[in-house]
């Protein structure tokens, strides 16, 4: 692919695998980190509305499992460009045939992949080093009052965190666990 990047589907209609592609030489090296043309062929609507940066310190945190309802359902394009993540996306959309379903995929500043997010999942992640640094490209602007999330915990999710987790914010420890009755994200 011309743009730099090179996209594997997964189980997950709509999220993607994105491998960036380096090209160096003795001075270093160049990738691409976001090609409009790539992204909107993958289903990016929207523009990047936010650019955001994260850094975890301890081995073994998770942050999330995150997403915001409609109308400020966002797709994310996730990046890990200090240490490694097990990072988690649940498919939460509303009659979708993976619906609940989840799909892990290792980010790490070795491997140079990148997460393609659509809209209606939530997106997590296990740091499986110190010292993480985490990019984010978001189709929608954060909406605190249309933030949602699901505790990692949950049996019905049936997630198995590679490493014990040793921290997890205030916040994502009062996630509830889902309700029988749970339909899913309408978009």
């Amino acid at each position: 692919m011309s743009s730099g990047l090179q996209s594997q589907a997964t189980s997950i209609q709509g999220l993607y695998m994105i491998e960036r592609v380096q090209r160096g030489d003795e001075r270093g090296f160049f990738e691409r980190l976001f090609c409009a043309e790539t992204m909107l062929s993958l289903g990016w609507e929207n523009g990047i509305a936010q650019v955001n940066h994260s850094f975890t310190a301890q081995k073994g945190a998770v942050r999330g499992l995150h997403y915001q309802l409609p109308p400020f359902a966002e797709s994310k394009l996730v990046s890990c460009f200090r240490g490694a993540v097990w990072d988690v996306v649940v498919d939460l959309r509303h009659g979708s045939p993976s619906f609940l379903q989840h799909v892990t995929i290792e980010l790490s500043e070795q491997n140079h992949r990148s997460v393609l997010i659509p809209p209606g999942c939530a997106h997590g992640f296990q740091t499986l080093s110190e010292n993480v640094d985490m990019f984010y490209c978001h189709s929608a602007v954060y909406a605190p009052l249309n933030e949602a999330g699901l505790n990692i915990l949950d049996p019905r999710l049936q997630l198995v965190w590679p490493i014990t987790i040793a921290q997890r914010s205030e916040r994502d420890l009062a996630f509830a666990f889902l309700t029988e009755d749970f339909e899913g994200v309408k978009l």
